[in-house]
């Protein structure tokens, strides 16, 4: 849930959760209020009763004896009609008030019997002066919580006669309900407040305390840590930002821990690979120092075996210097327009020559058109061919080594393709290795030597023209490499 959303519900429930709760206090709080006043013979099902006693019942008796001064008027005899009294009294007994009608001084009729027989005697007396003014008066007493009105007049045999409204007048709103209404609300805000207190605990500060938890996880290296998932709101955005974080922080360090193990593992190779030329080299120097060398042949053959390992030497510190230039895309190019026909040409004579001294055929095939042009660097599109020969030469394992080099037409560009009689390369291996640092068989390659690096220089910089490259193979029959450059086009 959005934070705003949440704040809006908050603000409501503030509001109209204690209004609410509040009503039905006071609806409760006052039928218990009226329910005890049933106790002592009182029915009141007007709340104003309870909130102005001493007004309602003023009203309320004023009514009654307008009424009263009707029969009076009109048929004397029917103030001693217990029917016609019983009428009178049922229309104020739902209001905490009954009537009393005395006789001389005798009880004529009450509409309350357990309530008159507490209050009968302390009735003020007939007074001759209220009959002449028709006056309306009024005693309160204290001790029993009641108001009386009181009005006299003559029955029809001239008998004195008063007829009163006793009302029950209690100050329950300014004490017992005032009391109760109070430690309702102090109740009702305890409880909306641990409600939303423990609300909002829950849906803020409980997930802000996981995400500290998590960071702190984090800080510590922990980077295993997860955060349930949380599909709505702010927190969830936080909680998926903070997985989104996790995941790029454990794969940058993942992809630094494998950085460092390749680089250690280049330096493996190379040293393993500079120190095989090395050594040759040394001993054949001190054999030319020890003159072994003391024929002519002899020393011919020694000091083309000192320059052979010394390209060797040459070709792996230029393979470092390009690796080094990889992952900063800095490869120098110097890309020229260059006559396939005549550059694979050349390319073929320069390598066939060391073939032919390993004892290696090479075949070659141009099926494009003479005048086929591409643009390329011409000396790193040689470092392409160069990789995959030496490699070729590297894994061939037959006496009689053969490799295939083919260049077809195919229509908008040229596909190169270089393939030997080697060993092959297993299935499994085959999608992997234009990866840096792999190796198909590390047992057997660090006796063969090689960085690991040859081929994804090769795919570096056939893509860098804008190419592709992919190899097929099968074990013990041989592995074929193609390439695929497009051909330049004169705008027309």
């Amino acid at each position: 849930m959005k934070f705003k959303t949440r704040l809006v519900i908050t603000f409501l429930t503030i509001i109209l959760l204690p209004l609410a709760l509040a009503s039905t206090a006071f609806i409760f709080i006052g039928g218990y209020l009226i329910k005890e006043q049933e106790e002592y013979g009182f029915r009141n099902n007007d709340y104003n009763m309870l909130i102005d006693p001493a007004q309602a019942s003023r009203l309320l008796s004023d009514e009654i004896f307008d009424e009263v001064k009707k029969i009076l008027d009109s048929d004397r005899s029917s103030m001693e009609d217990e029917n016609i009294l019983s009428q009178i009294n049922e229309r104020i007994s739902n209001k905490s008030s009954y009537i009393i009608v005395r006789k001389q001084n005798e009880l004529l009729y009450t509409g309350n019997e357990l309530a008159a027989i507490q209050i009968f005697d302390n009735l003020p007396d007939f007074d001759e002066e209220n009959v002449k003014q028709e006056q309306k008066h009024s005693i309160y007493y204290d001790d029993m919580k009641k108001l009386v009105r009181q009005i006299d007049f003559y029955f029809e045999d001239g008998s004195e006669g008063s007829f009163f409204v006793i009302s029950r007048a209690n100050t329950i709103l300014s004490r017992k309900l005032f009391v109760d209404m109070a430690i309702a609300i102090m109740l009702i805000l305890i409880f909306t407040s641990m409600f939303l207190t423990n609300w909002i605990s829950r849906g803020v500060f409980a997930p802000i305390n996981q995400l500290n938890i998590a960071m702190q996880n984090i800080a510590e290296g922990n980077l295993e840590y997860m955060l349930p998932d949380k599909d709505d709101g702010e927190i969830g955005e936080l909680y998926r930002n903070y997985e989104d974080m996790r995941l790029r922080l454990k794969e940058s360090t993942d992809e630094k821990i494998l950085a460092e193990k390749q680089n250690k593992e280049l330096v493996s190779n190379i040293s393993h690979d500079l120190k095989t030329p090395i050594t040759a080299i040394k001993g054949y120097v001190e054999g030319i120092m020890d003159g072994v060398a003391d024929t002519p042949e002899k020393m011919d053959k020694y000091i083309r075996t000192i320059y052979n390992k010394a390209n060797d030497m040459d070709r792996l510190i230029n393979e470092l210097t390009v690796y080094s230039g990889i992952d900063s895309n800095r490869i120098p190019y110097h890309f020229h327009k260059i006559n396939v026909s005549e550059y694979f040409g050349d390319c073929i004579e320069e390598v066939g020559l060391d073939l032919e001294s390993k004892n290696i055929e090479l075949n070659y095939s141009n099926l494009a058109a003479p005048n086929t042009v591409i643009i390329a660097d011409p000396e790193q599109l040689k470092r392409v061919i160069n990789n995959i020969i030496g490699n070729s030469v590297k894994y061939i394992d037959k006496e009689r080594g053969e490799i295939d080099i083919r260049i077809l037409d195919e229509i908008d560009s040229i596909r190169v393709e270089i393939e030997d009689n080697g060993k092959g390369i297993a299935a499994k291996d085959l999608p992997k290795i234009f990866e840096r640092f792999y190796r198909t068989d590390t047992s057997r390659n660090s006796a063969q030597g090689g960085s690991g690096i040859g081929l994804s220089i090769v795919k570096k910089i056939v893509e860098d023209h804008g190419g592709y490259i992919w190899a097929t193979s099968r074990e013990e029959e041989g592995t074929c490499m193609h390439f695929v450059i497009r051909k330049y086009q004169e705008a027309e």
